[in-house]
């Protein structure tokens, strides 16, 4: 994101795209103050043929993602609240998911999870209910479902005409009949915008282009990671069942998730969207115009012919749900386009390499106003007012953007859209991407592999599966909580704990930020006191200027000169460079190095006899740094843990890593060293307190709020985010430990918590403590709950009972660090 800094008062914007999402852009931002807003659009208004104009228009507010359900509740707020002509722009008919699976109902009891967990209003069903909610379904295959009453269907075309109108009101102007034909740009930076009738001066463009965005990204030299694939869409022919209906819909938008399906009415026909059948790409470049599209007897350029042999095996489906449809017709079809990204977020944020250039790409309806208000927010004022980690176009790595990747992730993005998904599921293809140095030995030690930013990461190994046997009985895991997991990860924990484990710390990500401006600039940037000598590491944070933590660092300073940065995302680099002045040059190392974690009591017995240089404690102590050799092997050694066990962070070059996990691998076998995976280190991280960024707390958590305090330094003067925390009030939420009072209990995340029986905060990272022998749970609660204090965390449907824990739960002394 960007600082806010001294930000014009207004300024000259062009948006490029005129549907939901454009339109509500140039009403956020007139609303803003920011009137000299012009939208340029290539068909015609107030239908101009894109995703908008042939959207069903199905919300559905509750989803994994925290950002994504803040959008859409935004969005039915505001669309509530608008009209055409005395007609709404969103009708609140409810929304309804069915079960017809065991699993499916397990699934909307997490649904229904996270709807608590984020506020929206939502209960599991019986199968009567769901009966009297859709009289025409065959209650003889439901088993249930999840009924959220304030989802319905939004009517975007009238609310792209009804925020176009407002903002046209406040000085914005719309011009169809526009296509853009370059974006012009000086010095990095974009200057306007050359359609087929004129050109437009410009401070600020925005690609809201839908499935064009790519197109667009190509004419500014920004890449777009989108895949735009057509989607299947028909409506009956009129129905006896609902002759007489004068509403356009009175029944609750329905999902048939286990068949890929959904449905609304349409007065006396029924709608239906269909996910069953194979992905449809379509190349944006080869879209038609809206004259062309109109002279190949395309209703819209977003609406392709339908393809019946897609569509028959749904309709099958459809029949068997709701018998009304056995002796129905098809009356009318197409395949829509709409956009998809890599992983199913959208792509939004301004381009680094040219300022000024903004995305608002790959919003579905569900999000549009959420969407436009959050780009509005970070244009006019410096930043969102809910976090968009997730939606940030900087998230992606370049082995992320290729168009093969873009292509094959985003296809995939179709076929899962109503899939049950387990949040450590990985990806099946591309696979393997990128892999560390250790990848063959992993191999050979029976890694079990998961996939994190296209990197291969062993979460437990199965060479270790003998180390069980001296566990003893671990607790039963019901099958949910059983996926992607192994009773080895305890056994790598017990491990770590007693001896020593090589853990493989490559994927994260690790900056070299020099110059003769480089103490100034990243004590300026961060929240610590960096100005220590060479060989002192620091753990400090990132902040937004209002205090919000964007990201956790560990800073080493090797030289003078000279700073190794452990950093998490590629929005950190893009942020640093952002303020980065002439005479500090930063890099991205990651790719050409790797890491290897050494942790456990034994870890200096491993190291200090491949060394000439003191590890002892005296000679080597607690976030200190030192470069040597490990062997033959030159390495930068770093006494950090991220485990809570005395160790070491190990890096050397990517051409030497295999030498190094050989060295310490061949020194370590009296000492029972073993290989130990993300499963385990999750465990003890979480035993230890430690936070991961991005899970446990974003920009929206201030570092007292998350327990973080220590991180910022007191009396340091002008750093980003400083004067934001000196006004600061008392936080009134925190980040609080919890273990689950069952020992048998486990949870895994994104639960929602409850405190005297109502909802009160919800659960960012959990994992069985094997230490602790307790499931340890970190969860947003309100401030002021006491070590002792009983909650329930609910899981599946089931309130678990918890309580609140002092922390760290583990080695409050830090002895075992410190030894």
């Amino acid at each position: 994101m960007k600082a806010p800094g001294n930000r014009p008062r207004t300024s000259r914007v062009v948006v490029i795209g005129a549907g939901i999402v454009g339109c509500s852009l140039a009403d956020e931002l007139t609303a803003r103050g920011w009137t000299d807003v012009t939208v340029l659009e290539q068909g015609p208004l107030p239908a101009p043929g894109g995703s908008t104009s042939h959207a069903p228009g199905l919300v559905f507010q509750t989803s994994p993602s925290k950002t994504l359900t803040e959008f859409a509740r935004y969005t039915v707020e505001k669309f509530r609240s608008l009209d055409v002509d005395g007609v709404s722009c969103f009708h609140r008919v409810g929304g309804l998911e069915l079960a017809t699976t065991p699993e499916r109902l397990a699934d909307l009891h997490r649904r229904a999870g996270y709807a608590a967990a984020w506020g929206i209003r939502g209960e599991i069903v019986g199968t009567a209910r769901c009966k009297e909610l859709w009289p025409l379904l065959d209650e003889s295959v439901v088993l249930g479902g999840l009924h959220t009453p304030d989802d319905g269907l939004a009517r975007a075309v009238l609310a792209a005409r009804a925020q176009m109108d407002r903002a046209t009101a406040r000085g914005a102007r719309f011009l169809d009949r526009h296509t853009v034909t370059g974006i012009e740009q000086h010095g990095g930076r974009v200057t306007g915008v050359v359609t087929d009738r004129g050109a437009f001066p410009a401070d600020h463009v925005v690609s809201a282009a839908g499935f064009w965005g790519p197109v667009i990204g190509r004419m500014a030299g920004v890449d777009v990671p989108l895949q735009p694939l057509a989607h299947q869409y028909a409506r009956t022919q009129p129905l006896p069942e609902l002759a007489g209906a004068t509403a356009e819909a009175s029944r609750p938008i329905l999902r048939f998730q286990d068949r890929d399906l959904y449905f609304r009415e349409h007065t006396d026909r029924i709608g239906i969207g269909s996910y069953a059948h194979r992905p449809l790409p379509v190349d944006p470049f080869a879209v038609p115009a809206y004259d062309a599209a109109r002279a190949r007897d395309m209703e819209m350029p977003s609406s392709y012919p339908f393809t019946a042999e897609d569509w028959a095996p749904s309709w099958e489906d459809c029949r068997e749900l709701l018998p009304a449809l056995r002796d129905a017709q098809i009356e009318t079809g197409f395949n829509g386009v709409f956009s998809f990204t890599p992983d199913g977020m959208p792509v939004l944020g301004e381009a680094r390499r040219l300022r000024g250039f903004w995305l608002a790409e790959a919003v579905w309806v569900t999000h549009s106003a959420g969407v436009a208000k959050a780009v509005a927010e970070w244009m006019v004022e410096g930043r969102p007012s809910v976090d968009v980690h997730e939606c940030d176009l900087t998230r992606f790595e370049e082995a992320q953007r290729s168009p093969a990747y873009v292509r094959e992730r985003g296809s995939q993005q179709f076929v899962e859209v109503y899939d049950v998904l387990h949040p450590l599921q990985p990806m099946q293809r591309p696979r393997p991407l990128r892999v560390s140095p250790f990848y063959a030995r992993q191999q050979q030690l029976g890694a079990f592999f998961l996939e994190g930013t296209g990197w291969e990461r062993p979460h437990w190994y199965e060479a270790n599966a003998p180390l069980v046997d001296a566990l003893g009985d671990l607790p039963e895991r019901d099958a949910w909580s059983a996926r992607y997991w192994s009773p080895i990860a305890a056994a790598e924990a017990r491990a770590t704990r007693e001896q020593v484990a090589l853990y493989d710390m490559t994927p994260l990500r690790r900056l070299e930020v020099t110059g003769r401006g480089a103490l100034a600039f990243l004590d300026r940037m961060t929240s610590n006191n960096l100005r220590k000598k060479p060989g002192a590491v620091t753990y400090t944070l990132l902040l937004d200027e209002t205090g919000g933590i964007r990201s956790d660092l560990t800073v080493a300073r090797l030289a003078p000169d000279r700073f190794q940065v452990g950093a998490n995302s590629p929005a950190d680099l893009d942020w640093l460079l952002r303020h980065a002045p002439a005479d500090v040059g930063i890099r991205d190392i990651t790719a050409g190095t790797c890491c290897i974690g050494v942790w456990g009591p034994l870890a200096r017995d491993l190291v200090q006899p491949l060394t000439r240089d003191d590890f002892s404690h005296a000679g080597f102590g607690y976030f200190r740094a030192k470069q040597t050799y490990v062997g033959h092997v030159p390495v930068t050694a770093m006494r950090l843990s991220y485990v809570g066990e005395l160790g070491w962070e190990l890096y050397t070059t990517a051409d030497l890593g295999l030498r190094l996990w050989d060295t310490l691998w061949e020194a370590g076998q009296h000492l029972g060293v073993i290989a130990a995976g993300r499963s385990a280190f999750n465990s003890l991280r979480l035993e230890k307190g430690y936070r991961a960024w991005g899970t446990d707390m974003t920009d929206e958590h201030t570092p007292f709020e998350a327990g973080l305090g220590f991180a910022v330094r007191g009396d340091k003067e002008d750093f980003v985010g400083g004067a934001a925390l000196a006004r600061a009030e008392e936080p009134v939420r925190r980040l609080t430990p919890l273990l689950l009072d069952d020992p048998a209990a486990v949870v895994l995340g994104k639960e929602p918590v409850y405190v005297g029986g109502r909802p009160a905060g919800y659960v960012t990272s959990a994992s069985y403590g094997y230490t602790l022998g307790r499931c340890v749970a970190y969860a947003w609660l309100p401030a002021g709950l006491t070590a002792g204090t009983g909650v329930h965390v609910e899981y599946f449907g089931e309130k678990v009972p918890a309580t609140v824990a002092d922390e760290p739960l583990f080695d409050p002394e830090m002895s075992r660090i410190r030894r």
